[in-house]
């Protein structure tokens, strides 16, 4: 979520907690879900990090806490959105089209060629599963319950070939 907070500031400039968690909920929250308590972590985390930095105003007499970013979480945004991405794959690659126009427009078909190679290996990880799966002896009492789990992988399939493709595809527009 870290690195998403720092996108976001990268392209809205200075917010606070609540204009944050409102631009997440128009924009972010269609592939990342976030609590105002994960935020509001989140941003700590970053301020620790030397990412962010906090600045308190008094605004109508209420106390106002803007979060800023940082030369150094520009520079980690930057290696961030060019690494590879690691755990859930659908978060992690969506996270980075969400922000690929941070990047320098040369680089951004390099990137999403990346994110396709990685859903590309997943693909051929859940079709190994397939192949094994379908070797097995199921015993007749649990070839009910098997072909459900089966199923389920077989969705996980199609989901990740349109992903895929759809990589594939918006990469080459680049």
């Amino acid at each position: 979520m870290g690195h998403v907070i720092l996108g976001l500031l990268m392209t809205l400039g200075p917010q606070t907690l609540y204009s944050l968690n409102k631009a997440f909920q128009s924009g972010a929250a269609l592939f990342y879900s976030a609590s105002h308590g994960g935020l509001q972590h989140a941003l700590r985390g970053l301020v620790a990090a030397g990412w962010v930095t906090v600045s308190e105003t008094t605004e109508g007499g209420r106390l106002k806490k803007e979060h800023t970013i940082t030369d150094a979480g520009m520079a980690e945004f930057h290696r961030w959105i060019r690494s590879p991405v690691d755990g859930d794959l659908e978060v992690g690659a969506l996270s980075r089209v969400f922000h690929l126009g941070l990047v320098p427009a040369g680089e951004r078909r390099a990137i999403l060629e990346g994110l396709t190679g990685v859903i590309a290996a997943r693909v051929a990880d859940l079709e190994g599963l397939r192949e094994q799966l379908h070797a097995q002896d199921v015993p007749p009492e649990a070839a009910d319950v098997f072909r459900f789990q089966v199923a389920t992988l077989d969705y996980g399939l199609a989901a990740h070939r349109a992903a895929q493709a759809w990589m594939a595809d918006f990469a080459r527009e680049q």
